[in-house]
């Protein structure tokens, strides 16, 4: 990776950063405040969240038939998500450890804060739930696997791949064969300082 596109992709999370930062700031200066795992809202806007909530059997009479034919195939599909949890959660807790890689923490990526929204009732709770566990699930698993393909085999693809990890920009260039091994050495090094890898192969001078 040259020097440029080093440069441009620290510029580019430094953005994302910074945008993430000034929206949530804006948004919680606007409508609510967070209290460490509370959000709490103004009295006036927690009064009209409730008056907008619609009940559950209004709810039900007025849901989109469709939605509730296929919700047992939806839900069916927390086993196979429980299980996939519990599976690479056990990989991380036993191989991270031993191979030097910082853990990942759940509670950066699973979000439970839907369910303090007076406006939906208990089942659009539920739905919120649900929803914030399998994208979380899926984003802490991502990262996890991410860690691990940095460990093993930090090479770009030659194709161009969609939805790649956010460690996958850093990797070195398909092909880039000279000092390999001490390169890879040196990803792994970073991982267990918990570091992006490009700050690693390319420390800043």
């Amino acid at each position: 990776m040259n020097e440029k596109i080093r440069q441009l992709l620290d510029q580019m999370s430094a953005l994302e950063n910074d945008l993430r930062r000034e929206v949530q700031e804006q948004e919680a200066n606007v409508l609510y405040q967070i209290k460490g795992k509370k959000v709490e809202f103004e009295a006036a806007v927690k009064q009209a969240h409730r008056q907008l909530k619609t009940g559950f059997f209004r709810w039900l009479v007025t849901y989109r038939p469709q939605n509730l034919i296929t919700g047992p195939i939806i839900y069916s599909m927390i086993v196979p998500l429980v299980l996939l949890d519990l599976c690479v959660s056990f990989y991380q807790l036993t191989c991270f450890p031993i191979y030097g890689i910082t853990k990942v923490r759940r509670g950066d990526y699973m979000v439970f804060d839907r369910q303090q929204l007076d406006y939906l009732n208990f089942i659009e709770k539920f739905h919120c739930a649900y929803c914030a566990y399998g994208n979380g699930l899926l984003a802490y698993i991502t990262e996890i696997i991410g860690r691990t393909e940095e460990y093993f085999c930090p090479i770009k693809h030659a194709r161009k791949m969609l939805g790649a990890h956010s460690r996958y920009a850093r990797f070195l260039a398909y092909g880039d064969a000279e000092d390999y091994e001490a390169k890879l050495e040196k990803f792994r090094v970073g991982l267990g300082n918990n570091q992006l890898s490009d700050d690693v192969i390319h420390p800043k001078k």
